[in-house]
């Protein structure tokens, strides 16, 4: 197989892996270079796709805090929040955020000049920046986006995906083996830091607000090389998606924003209905307006509830959600007259594979930030759009931290690594397998049993139903294309997120058990041990 050296790898182009790349070449030369490995086009993430905003504790506005930050965090994340990871990273955001200002990134500012903050729900006062209106992750992206591709130290490597971290005996990642769709060929990429910035896990549901792209590859990936991830439990199905057709699998976002601005929810009678869940209405937390939602539909039986936005000053409306504006025009809806026909969708994993503010996992060498790494700011339930700042404060604390380490690539390669690289000789099995039809059955299964509200019963049933689909696909390392890679990681991240489910014996946050009341007591993460454990779950 073809091979290459890198000081640096990263795997995926969202915020987290742009931003860490440019601030890791500010902060050091790097002898070997600095690689960006993205399964489609750069850039393309959950992150070109969040619209709210960004959340930040910055000088400029006089009514926060972080002291007012943490709390706020605190409470949406119903206990599970690691107090000095949400401390730690609400300092961070005035310093990371007006970096990214010096770097190019352009916040909405008023007529003042000064930078227009909004409200979103569980926020105590206006603390969200965004951008463009409503294509906040947009504009991040695209700025970072600009500032990579002109950087003659980063090698882009588009339309690949890492298949197997290369881990030798003593528990250090040397490496990463990629199959690229253009070659059609395999190739060992060594490096002594990989860093994972591949995003979240919504593909694994039947409706979802994530783009194609978002099926879990990384904590697969890590899982699989022997990391422990933890609270896959915690799935944030995002209220409010637009939901014109049952049809619609990937659903349009529309931002919490709105309800910032004053829309309403409505049932499918016309009735306003969140003064009957929370004294907070449309601005309660994410999990409650969803269960709320969820069950007005189920009371109703309809497929969906509706947003009134035509409330908003229509100037105010169309200036602020151009984005939303345009998108539900294009369907032939006109907000600022109707309701937007509304529903949950997946959206946000506050799991994933365990890891420091700085990026460090149970791993040396292998690091993961952004959305993929369960750093433990979000808890149970994300306090909106804390995870855009995630991203940015904690590439911004790796690059300082590795700016400090010896990256050397390595050059010696022990037996374990070279068993792994030789099975990739071995010829493919000869099934063949309709990926597509497999994906959306495991969809459905998934939606159906793990969704917003779950019971052991459902829970089983699905454990039951995902096994089957993994002992049906004949694909030990090797797979035929990309479809097979990311359907293979599906299955273990649908796995993962049941076994979770079913050793959490509670409901908390976004994890919501007809069999257990709802609690936000102070507790402990669900750990999912490596591979070699086989999903063997310890609460600790």
């Amino acid at each position: 197989m073809k091979y290459s050296e890198y000081s640096v790898v990263i795997i995926g182009s969202g915020v987290a892996g742009l931003y860490s790349a440019i601030k890791i070449l500010k902060q050091m030369a790097l002898p070997e270079g600095l690689l960006i490995i993205t399964k489609a086009q750069l850039g393309e993430s959950n992150s070109m796709y969040a619209q709210g905003g960004i959340v930040g504790v910055v000088h400029q506005n006089k009514e926060d805090s972080v002291q007012l930050h943490i709390k706020d965090t605190l409470q949406a994340g119903a206990g599970l929040c690691d107090e000095d990871v949400v401390k730690g990273i609400s300092e961070a955001s005035d310093e990371v955020i007006n970096d990214l200002i010096d770097i190019g990134v352009e916040f909405d500012r008023n007529e003042q000049g000064g930078i227009n903050f909004t409200l979103e729900a569980a926020h105590s006062v206006r603390r969200i920046l965004h951008s463009g209106g409503d294509a906040t992750g947009a504009g991040i992206t695209n700025a970072l986006k600009k500032l990579v591709i002109e950087n003659d130290n980063i090698t882009i490597q588009e339309n690949s995906i890492a298949t197997e971290l290369l881990i030798d005996s003593d528990n250090v990642c040397k490496g990463v083996i990629i199959y690229n769709e253009l070659t059609g060929e395999h190739e060992i990429v060594y490096t002594s830091a990989l860093i994972l910035a591949t995003g979240g896990v919504g593909q694994v549901y039947k409706y979802t607000t994530n783009p194609d792209c978002a099926t879990g590859d990384g904590v697969a990936l890590a899982y699989n090389a022997g990391a422990i991830v933890q609270d896959m439990e915690f799935i944030q199905f995002h209220p409010t998606a637009l939901a014109l057709s049952e049809n619609d699998k990937n659903r349009f976002l529309i931002s919490e924003a709105v309800r910032g601005e004053g829309a309403k929810l409505l049932n499918s009678k016309g009735v306003e209905f969140m003064s009957n869940y929370h004294d907070k209405r449309e601005l309660a937390p994410r999990d409650i307006v969803a269960r709320a939602i969820f069950s007005e539909m189920k009371n109703e039986n309809s497929s969906n509830v509706y947003l009134n936005a035509s409330i908003i000053d229509h100037a105010k409306l169309w200036n602020r959600f151009p984005t939303i504006s345009k998108r539900c025009r294009e369907k032939g809806l006109d907000i600022s007259k109707k309701p937007i026909p509304v529903a949950p969708a997946a959206h946000y994993t506050m799991g994933g594979i365990k890891a420091t503010i700085e990026g460090k996992t149970s791993i040396r060498g292998l690091y993961a930030i952004g959305e993929v790494a369960s750093t433990g700011l979000h808890g149970a339930n994300r306090l909106a759009s804390n995870s855009l700042l995630e991203c940015v404060v904690c590439a911004y604390l790796l690059a300082d931290y590795l700016s400090f380490a010896n990256l050397t690539v390595p050059k010696k390669i022990d037996e374990s690594i070279k068993l792994i690289i030789e099975k990739y000789s071995e010829p493919l099995s000869d099934e063949e397998y309709n990926i597509t039809l497999l994906k959306q059955n495991l969809k459905n299964i998934m939606w159906n049993n793990v969704g917003i509200i779950r019971s052991e019963d459902s829970l089983n049933i699905a454990k039951n139903e995902v096994l089957k689909l993994i002992n049906n696909f004949k694909r030990d390392r090797k797979c035929f294309n990309i479809e097979e890679y990311e359907y293979r990681n599906m299955l273990t991240i649908a796995l993962l997120i049941i076994e979770g489910a079913l050793n959490r014996k509670e409901s908390r946050g976004a994890h919501t058990r007809i069999d257990y009341k709802q609690t936000n007591d102070k507790v402990l993460h669900t750990e999912l041990l490596n591979r070699s454990e086989r999903m063997l779950v310890n609460v600790k």
